[in-house]
């Protein structure tokens, strides 16, 4: 069935792929919440400044896969709850460079370990040559979304 022309929706690559990505969402969603007390938009802004701090707003939004508007909301919920610290950057004074306060860290150490079990079991449920085939699957289709992209 891989070479079968897609019939519906249902049958694209590219929507059973974000299906997927939707599911894995909402579990890990579930879980920060529950766990942490944080949303998956301030999740992903705390994992990206517990790894490469300072970023900007802008840096922060690409990397996260969100609208400004949308970091620059989760960011204001995290800077009021003293989670994440604004300062001004070092290049540019107009430009604010954001990273986690001290309390924000240690947040971010157990987020990450919560992701790192769930990373874990998703690929302990493949054998490592079907592991690897969707390591490379990935990289393949991540630089042909981006040729698609460019070529518009």
């Amino acid at each position: 069935m891989p070479n079968t022309p897609p019939e519906t929706i249902r049958d694209l690559l590219s929507y059973r792929i974000h299906r997927l990505a939707n599911a894995l969402s909402r579990g890990a969603a579930r879980r920060y919440r529950r766990d942490f007390g944080v949303s998956l938009m301030e999740w992903r802004i705390l994992a990206l400044l517990g790894g490469f701090a300072p970023m900007t707003l802008r840096d922060l939004a690409r990397e996260s896969g969100l609208d400004k508007a949308q970091a620059s909301r989760a960011v204001k919920a995290l800077v009021a709850r003293g989670l994440v610290e604004r300062a001004t950057g070092a290049q540019d004074a107009r430009e604010v460079a954001l990273r986690l306060s001290g309390e924000g860290a240690r947040l971010q150490a157990g987020l990450m370990q919560a992701a790192r079990e769930r990373d874990a079991a998703f690929r302990g449920a493949l054998p490592a040559e079907t592991l690897a085939v969707l390591e490379e699957a990935i990289r393949v289709l991540q630089a042909e979304a981006r040729r698609q992209t460019v070529e518009g």
